[in-house]
């Protein structure tokens, strides 16, 4: 007996290593995890819950491989939204000077359960502002999550190099070299979970080359190799970016991660719009993921990172939201068909397709998080991850040749329901904890003070 059986799909997209396709297909999940998969031919196991899926698209949860989930409390802030990156930050860095315990709580919270409506089932979370006496912010967040029930990946992000050093951030959201170390390490022990299914698990993101130093960056990839963690940041993101390392480090930043020993398979960057094709090859040797953010990436006028070369060199490319100020939303169906369309218009109509995309938004994720096989996939022995998309009524009327082109190429759509680990977090469209109406109203009594509005 399953505890949860999807059935009747109007198509099962595995994401297996056969790329299976089931029409009327059905997934049961057992004990959190995927313990069958088949079609109307199988003989389907009896459930403690059965969901009928007629008229759906079936997939795994989507991975979510980039975020700054506390930005949602300065969503659409008037004088960063003509701004490109540098100035969009200079612009943000003292409203987020005022994050605290319960504002990182209650956005984690927030951010999440919004994921979790657009079918994401995995994310991680790259918070890198630490104010002096905000508290604890990183379990704060993770606090959220088990609440909703939402698999997370925080990242210790941290930034060491201020305006004074020749940065970016001024002094107030910076922190000293040995106290982000120490950090990193009490959270990594506190928190971190390395089985097989785990609903957390802490991985360590020095923010950027202009607001870290180069020792940073050698010592937490250092440590990372000691407890056995991932490694974030970001990278290459746009001419600035260059130019900074350009001017500072004497060498493009493909060579400054190289020098810094983050160039391993337990690494994957954010955004990636700029390496040259030697660079996108010397990333896929060294097993180096990347987060694709294709929304942010235009809002800030960054330009289009090179996915699909990238994916031809063996780079693990996965989609992430960015921060919910530079995007300002954080639906990963939104990021996979802005992928599929940038891919297009960069390489080809070709190029991109719903398929290639949707593997970027799974199996893609699974290979930037070190979870392959285990997240990203409908398969035995998977996470029971599951989001089920309705392909019905207007938005989708005529879509009935190839459901999974229509999923991506209709729309806009959210998911129908979301599964995490067996268990209902999104259903028949709507978030499940009845306790998100009373956080919504604490995250605009945070949102209001951080941005000016209210003492």
């Amino acid at each position: 007996m399953a505890d949860l059986v999807v059935h009747d799909a109007d198509l099962v997209a595995t994401m297996d290593d056969e790329r299976r396709e089931i029409a009327g297909g059905w997934v049961a999940v057992t004990d959190g995890f995927v313990s069958a998969v088949g079609g109307p031919a199988d003989a389907c196991p009896g459930a403690e819950i059965v969901l009928d899926a007629g008229g759906c698209l079936v997939t795994p949860g989507l991975v979510n491989t980039h975020h700054h989930i506390y930005q949602n409390l300065t969503r659409a802030y008037r004088p960063a939204t003509v701004a490109s990156l540098f100035d969009w930050l200079t612009a943000l860095y003292p409203l987020w000077s005022r994050l605290d315990e319960e504002a990182a709580y209650v956005s984690a919270w927030v951010g999440l359960a919004e994921l979790a409506l657009g079918g994401c089932t995995t994310s991680t979370d790259h918070l890198y502002v630490h104010p002096r006496g905000g508290g604890d912010l990183i379990s704060a967040e993770i606090r959220a999550a088990s609440e909703l029930g939402f698999r997370f990946h925080p990242t210790r992000g941290s930034m060491s190099r201020s305006q004074k050093d020749g940065g970016l951030p001024p002094d107030s959201v910076v922190q000293d070299h040995d106290e982000i170390l120490a950090d990193s390490e009490r959270l990594v022990a506190l928190h971190h979970d390395p089985s097989w299914g785990a609903m957390v698990r802490v991985a360590l993101a020095p923010c950027s080359p202009f607001s870290v130093t180069p020792e940073l960056m050698s010592d937490t990839a250092e440590l990372a190799e000691r407890l056995d963690v991932r490694l974030h940041t970001h990278f290459a993101e746009n001419r600035e970016d260059d130019e900074f390392s350009l001017a500072t480090f004497g060498c493009r930043p493909m060579e400054y991660l190289e020098r810094t020993g983050w160039c391993s398979d337990r690494t994957w960057v954010a955004h990636c719009v700029m390496p040259n094709d030697d660079e996108q090859r010397r990333l896929g040797a060294a097993g180096v993921g990347v987060a694709h953010c294709p929304s942010s990436n235009l809002i800030l006028a960054s330009g289009i990172a090179p996915i699909v070369p990238m994916r031809r060199y063996g780079v693990k490319v996965g989609i992430g939201v960015d921060g919910s100020s530079s995007a300002d939303s954080a639906s990963v169906w939104l990021e996979t068909r802005q992928a599929m369309l940038l891919a297009k218009l960069r390489d080809g109509a070709e190029a991109g397709t719903a398929r290639m995309a949707l593997e970027m938004a799974t199996l893609g994720g699974a290979g930037c998080l070190g979870r392959e096989g285990e997240i990203g996939v409908l398969a035995p022995g998977a996470v029971g991850d599951v989001a089920v998309w309705r392909l019905e009524g207007p938005l989708f009327a005529g879509a009935i040749a190839d459901p999974v082109e229509a999923w991506l190429r209709c729309g806009p759509v959210g998911a129908w329901h979301t599964v995490v680990a067996g268990k209902f977090v999104v259903r028949d469209g709507e978030a499940v904890h009845p306790d998100l109406p009373g956080v919504l109203r604490t995250h605009a009594t945070h949102a209001a003070r951080i941005q000016g509005f209210a003492t």
